[in-house]
């Protein structure tokens, strides 16, 4: 491991360092205007929590945008040492985290498998414990393809998954394969929620399969609608990432 890398992860390092993320986040929040949509929203998502937000990867950095005052909102983090920082940033704005690993697609036919049935059974007590939970959809490793993951936890807890997209007019887009976007202070913020999908205890594979293609589809209908609203087109659907390893900045027009 480089000397750089022992640094960054030294727990001091990662304490600073989170502590500054969330100060950040909590500038990009205040100073961006920020539009809901719908935007009579509050009854509507009142009587489906606890729920499942469903998420893209590269959006978790600002997941916590998407919370109302009101809400208590729980998200999965690896165990793995470079996720300190973002639990760190995410907790200090009131997001609890849970650290383990994920409900993958692996556990869809067995739900004892190991790994991702940690990560099941604690996003199912916090379900059941009245917590939003807070679920990046996507495969691991391939952006915007919806996993099994997401539909396998909708399964177990009964609760509806509910689309949702976070953007800002004014980012940072890393060149990873998640697509991240940081966003930047004074511009244009847009939080769209989705129509809610309830997944049956039991489906058969088409059924399943069906529900899958429909949630990815819906996810990203929010997130094109989000760019709409900040008057913006996503880059990355209109053109792609380029190399990997850049970031790009976007800029209002």
């Amino acid at each position: 491991m480089s000397l750089a890398k022992r640094l960054v992860r030294h727990p001091t390092v990662q304490g600073a360092l989170g502590r500054i993320a969330a100060g950040y986040l909590g500038l990009v929040r205040r100073t961006n205007r920020f539009t809901v949509e719908p935007a009579d929203a509050d009854p509507w998502l009142d009587g489906l929590s606890p729920f499942i937000a469903g998420m893209w990867h590269g959006q978790h950095i600002m997941v916590s945008f998407a919370g109302r005052p009101k809400d208590r909102v729980a998200t999965i983090i690896s165990k793995n040492p470079d996720g300190n920082i973002n639990t760190i940033a995410l907790t200090r704005l009131g997001v609890r985290v849970i650290r383990a690993s994920g409900a993958r697609g692996r556990v869809v036919k067995d739900a004892r498998a190991k790994g991702g049935a940690e990560g099941l059974r604690a996003m199912l007590r916090a379900l059941r414990n009245g917590e939003i939970v807070a679920f990046s959809a996507d495969v691991p490793k391939i952006a915007r393809r919806a996993d099994a993951g997401i539909l396998t936890l909708a399964r177990f807890s009964g609760r509806p998954i509910v689309p949702v997209a976070v953007v800002t007019s004014r980012h940072i887009r890393f060149g990873s394969w998640d697509r991240a976007c940081l966003g930047l202070p004074f511009g244009r913020g847009a939080v769209v929620f989705g129509e809610a999908i309830t997944v049956p205890r039991d489906p058969d594979p088409e059924t399943f399969e069906a529900l899958r293609g429909r949630v990815e589809a819906e996810m990203n209908r929010v997130h094109d609608r989000a760019y709409t609203i900040v008057g913006r087109l996503d880059r990355v659907g209109a053109g792609g990432l380029g190399r990997a390893g850049t970031a790009r900045i976007a800029e209002p027009a």
